[in-house]
């Protein structure tokens, strides 16, 4: 916990950005009037349909997609296991291959985990060491009986921005579909055009959780790998939660208009971080493409240093980081995407700056830092150099 004394920065919008005022003002609306069941036929039902669709209908513009094509889902995580499973399932005559880059976020290499087994067979494409997928490779991954190919469109710890055009193009020439986990830079960077399914999560965007996104593009087969529902699109089981969809919906709107303005903002002040960092302490490791990549997120690696001290001691000093994915953050396995890049594996601490992120906070964290890890390295043992 910070010191009640220490005024507090959160820098870790990549695990989950601060809700945007658009949000809380159209949650707060939507909760008054968006409550009753869709599916029904009198008025109040009626009137949430409607705030469903128009919900449905924006989030799609952002898109730029149609609004059939989308549905409203229970996570990011959700989106994307109906995405690469619904796909698989569909595709089944075509093959049983699957594709999946060696740095995709967890739900995906799960999702990659129970197509193999059952049966299916799965090519895993490795990155360099900024992380980034050769779409050489990519492509030559592909054969006539691949089902489904997966490309993030970034990268959730390190930043890392994916060759999506060109992988699409390869997968348009192999008569494969694309699916893209958009995660990280839905409502910050537009996505390449060319996949045939997308999955976005909208607590990522300032929007609230426990909503996710699962774009399906017309022409495009996929059959749900859960049991059927009469509810809905039939994509989504479940009952609809109106307001969180009508306040996604209303997020991702606010953070792609304000993203030309804010976006080159936070790129300015990573790039403070990944040039300082290096300068202020030894024996650092900054990981990730230094310009192909997300415009607020930075990770670097301490030698001599327990992530996992790093991250509490920098918390005590009021400033919120993470360490590696959230998703892997509470076991001892090294982050498979760092694994994945040949880089260092601990010490790791992944900055990612919300909106509106206040440059003098940027710079008492570059004050901060150099003392804290030599502390620490004294506390270990560690000699300065």
């Amino acid at each position: 916990m910070a010191d009640s004394q220490v005024p507090g920065a959160y820098f870790d919008a990549a695990s989950s950005e601060p809700p945007h005022p658009a949000a809380r003002a159209a949650l707060l609306d939507a909760l008054e009037s968006g409550w009753a069941d869709p599916a029904r036929l009198y008025g109040a039902a009626r009137g949430a349909r409607v705030m469903l669709d128009e919900a449905r209908a924006r989030a799609a513009g952002v898109l730029g997609v149609r609004p059939d094509e989308l549905s409203f889902t229970t996570s990011g995580t959700q989106a994307v296991h109906l995405a690469v499973l619904g796909a698989l399932k569909a595709r089944r005559r075509a093959g049983r291959h699957l594709v999946v880059g060696a740095v995709e976020h967890s739900s995906v290499l799960h999702a990659a985990e129970t197509h193999e087994a059952d049966g299916g067979e799965v090519t895993v494409v490795g990155v360099d060491r900024d992380g980034r997928v050769d779409p050489a490779a990519f492509a030559a991954a592909l054969r006539p009986d691949t089902a489904l190919a997966c490309l993030q469109s970034a990268n959730h710890e390190v930043g890392t921005l994916q060759p999506v055009a060109e992988a699409a193009e390869a997968c348009r020439a192999a008569g494969v579909p694309l699916f893209v986990d958009a995660a990280q830079s839905a409502g910050r960077l537009a996505v390449p055009g060319g996949w045939s399914y997308l999955a976005a999560s909208a607590h990522k965007w300032g929007g609230p959780p426990g909503v996710g996104l699962l774009v399906v593009r017309k022409g495009n087969r996929w059959r749900s790998p859960l049991p059927h529902d009469e509810r809905g699109d039939r994509r989504v089981p479940g009952f609809e939660n109106v307001p969180s969809a009508v306040a996604a919906a209303a997020a991702l709107e606010a953070r792609a208009a304000e993203a030309a303005g804010e976006a080159p903002r936070l790129f300015a002040l990573v790039d403070r971080i990944r040039t300082r960092v290096p300068e202020l302490v030894p024996d650092v490791e900054v990981v990730g493409h230094p310009v192909e990549r997300l415009p607020h997120l930075v990770t670097f690696s301490c030698l001599y240093v327990p992530g996992e001290a790093l991250l509490t001691e920098l918390d005590r000093l009021g400033f919120a980081v993470s360490s590696g994915s959230s998703c892997t953050a509470d076991t001892l396995r090294p982050s498979h995407v760092l694994e994945a890049m040949g880089v260092i594996t601990h010490g790791n601490v992944r900055v990612s700056l919300p909106r509106g992120a206040n440059p003098d906070d940027v710079d008492r964290f570059l004050a901060v830092l150099p003392r804290t890890v030599a502390r620490l390295r004294r506390a270990a043992g560690v000699s300065a150099p």
